[in-house]
This record gives structure tokens, sequence and C-alpha cells, in this order.
């Protein structure tokens, strides 16, 4: 093989594959226990990987009711974002990457965005290849959290918990491609 068809070879691994259908990336359309216990009649939107410089870190699978998931009014319905990780990670690096996305983003204020962190850094656990969070919407209340289908605690804090899932289903995310995929058929049915 000659090294620039190995180079078309693995610039089309590492860029193209992220563009690949969600439903050619969900790996199980069927609610874990957890799920089902939070969204009795829970259903996949959509999922996709993220990565980063062609590394994929995690699987994300968006879990809407029949109501679904409108972008227009985020914050009407239940919903669960469930990520599986492709990697080990240290629980205080997922809670400072969400931290920096909120900042992108530009929600809450500063000691807002500070409490936060200190919340998450308290809650989130470090992370094996294929353990799951799963992040659980409560409109009105705030956010639930699992790992691997076990309560870890919740942050009943209505405004975080917009800002934390606004992290992949706000329309100005730096992951459009992945939200694009979590919302494929997030629509009521």
């Amino acid at each position: 093989m000659s090294i620039r068809r190995f180079w078309i070879l693995l610039i089309s691994v590492l860029v193209l594959q992220p563009l690949a259908p969600a439903s050619a990336l969900a790996a199980d359309a069927t609610p874990a226990s957890h799920i089902r216990a939070e969204i009795s009649n829970a259903r996949l939107a959509g999922s996709g990987n993220f990565r980063w410089f062609g590394l994929k870190f995690y699987e994300a699978r968006l879990w809407v009711s029949s109501e679904g998931y409108v972008p227009d009014t985020p914050t009407r319905n239940k919903f669960a974002l469930d990520l599986q990780y492709a990697r080990n990670l240290v629980g205080s690096k997922i809670a400072q990457a969400s931290y920096d996305e909120i900042r992108k983003l530009k929600i809450g204020n500063d000691e807002n965005q500070k409490f936060w962190l200190a919340q998450m850094s308290k809650l989130f656990p470090d992370v094996k290849e294929d353990d799951h969070i799963t992040g659980v919407y409560l409109p009105g209340e705030g956010a639930r959290f699992y790992l691997n289908g076990k309560l870890l605690g919740e942050i009943m804090d209505t405004e975080f918990a917009h800002a934390f899932f606004a992290i992949w289903l706000d329309k100005n995310t730096s992951a459009g491609a992945l939200r694009s995929q979590l919302l494929e058929n997030a629509r009521p049915v």
C-alpha cells in the first residue's frame, strides 16, 4: 500500500466515520431498566459517537417518551441521555469538560457555573471503558444521574439541568454533528 493511499484510508476512518447515520450506530434500541423506570415508554431518539481528533470517547444515546424532545421547548419533557464510555476517564475531568462546555454556551453566570462545577466534581465518578453514565432531565426540578444503572445522585437545580443537557442538545453545541444524530427521531409520535 502506498503512503498516499494509507493516509487517505486513515483520514477516511478518522474524519468520515462520525458522519455515519445514527441508526447504523445504535447498538441496542432497548432501554436499560433504570431508563424504563424513569421514562415508562422510552424510545431511542438517536445515537452517535463523540470523537476528538479521531479518538472515540463515548457513544451517546438520547431516550425520549412519546412526547419526544422538541428543540423549541427543550425543558418541557423528561428525557435521558446515556453516555457509554470508550475509554477510562477521571471523574473530575468529566466535570471540568462539562463546565468548559457550559461556559462556551454562556449559560448561567460565573458564580452559578463554579457552583455547578463543584457539584459535578462531587457527583461524577471515574469511569472505565464500557461504563455508562445516564443523565435524566427532570422538568421543573433538575437532573438525576446513574452509573451503570445505579443511582449516583441528583442536582436539583433547573438552570443547571438546562445548562448540562445543552452541552449536547443546544443549537450552539460544539458537537453539532452529534446533536443532529441524537435528535434524528426525537419528534413526538
